[in-house]
Parts: structure tokens; sequence; C-alpha cells
């Protein structure tokens, strides 16, 4: 189709996040890039504010409010918006037999990893609505769809994720809205500095997913898939 979209990316100050908003930006669309620190983002782009093409603006994934208000502003700057990609995300180790204390860890991840997209998605809604053709791609991890290790915290939020994004699918359908789960294994990126098993270059690299992300952007409504997955290993 290769329309040129107005889309939200969420995270884009860094990892998969921001190697999508590069590959997005070049490809001609107009971004909108909700990040913790706008002046961080200068270095990358030229820029902290907003033109024609690229805004930047705060956006915490814990606060509802700040997802309205990132929405009403990408809408008022450019007169709508096209989709969103949701990258902001945050990992956890913590197992079935959390310690005490830990469960503040559990709700925090489930916070960021659940609700920031809920929020994000539920504010941006009408809006990809009232487009016809909206999209919603969401970072949800292989953690989503099978859970390796003892990875509790973090893998309930990713299978929460994903039943969110079937939830959202289903609603959308009729008003032209088309979701993908993008569901990677690991990634060559912070979140993935501790991995042993598995050297930097054997990971799927973030530029990977973001050709795969500005190719699901291009692809017509009756060719979205649903559930995308990209490991770099074999899944049993």
């Amino acid at each position: 189709m290769n329309r040129t979209r107005t889309i939200l990316i969420s995270g884009a100050s860094r990892g998969i996040g921001l190697a999508v908003a590069k590959r997005l930006h070049a490809g001609g669309h107009r971004l909108s890039l909700g990040v913790r620190s706008p002046d961080a983002m200068k270095t990358v782009f030229g820029t902290r504010g907003s033109n024609e093409t690229l805004m930047i603006h705060p956006y915490e994934a814990t606060d509802p409010g700040a997802a309205q208000a990132w929405v009403t502003a990408s809408v008022e700057h450019f007169g709508g918006l096209d989709a969103v990609v949701h990258c902001a995300g945050i990992f956890s180790r913590v197992g079935v037999g959390f310690a005490s204390g830990e469960e503040r860890e559990i709700a925090h991840t489930l916070e960021v990893n659940l609700m920031g997209p809920w929020w994000l998605s539920r504010a941006a809604w009408p809006h990809l609505v009232a487009g016809g053709d909206g999209r919603l791609i969401v970072l949800v991890s292989m953690s989503g769809k099978r859970i390796k290790g003892n990875l509790a915290a973090y893998g309930a939020s990713k299978f929460a994720l994903l039943g969110l994004c079937q939830a959202m699918r289903n609603e959308g359908w009729d008003a032209g809205i088309r979701v993908t789960a993008l569901c990677p294994s690991w990634v060559n990126t912070e979140m993935a500095a501790g991995v042993k098993t598995l050297t930097p270059d054997a990971m799927t690299q973030p530029e990977s997913l973001a050709a795969t992300v500005a190719h699901l952007l291009d692809l017509p409504p009756a060719a979205v898939p649903f559930d995308y997955a990209v490991s770099c290993q074999l899944e049993s």
C-alpha cells in the first residue's frame, strides 16, 4: 500500500522502539514519539520538539493521564492518527515463589506491560476508528505465548497483553482496526544483556523487527496477521 501514516510509538528512546522510530521516520511517516525524556531525543533526531513530520512528547506508561495528554497533543498537531506501535515495556525475573516485598515489582510489571498499552490504546481508539484503517502493533514477546524458566511476573504480564490484543482485534475489526501482536524471543537490546546462552549476534536485531513493523503497516487490511512470532532459536 505504501501509505504515509501518522503513528504514535511508545518506548521510542531506546532498543526496539528507537529502531522502529528511525525506520518509520526514514520511510516518510509522520511520527509522534512518547518518551520519558524528550531532551535525550535531540541527539537522535536533531529536535526535542515538533515539526511537520516528527513530534516528541513526554510519556510515562504508568500514568493514564499521560497517555491521554499525548494522544490529544498528537491529534492537535497532525490532525489525526492512524496507528500506534507499543514498544514500552519492562523485564522482571520475579518467579512464582516471590520474596516478601517483590509483590510491588509484580504489580509494577503488570502496570507497565499490560495497563500501559491498554490506557494508550483506549485513548487512541476513537481516532483509529475515525480513520477507518487503524493499526495497532503491540510488542508482546514470545513470553506471551509460552513460559521458559521461572519468569512468572514477566510472562504473566505478557500473556495478559496477548489476551488484550485479541480483545482489541475483536472489538476493532468492523471499524477497520487491525491488531498485530508481535512476539519476538531474545532481541539484542539492554533487556537481553544478561543472557548467557546466546551471543548478541545470534539474537534477533532491533533493526530486523523495525523492518517487520514497516512491512506490517504497508499490508492491506485483508492481509494483516494477528499473531506474528519471530524467534532466533528453535521453539519446541
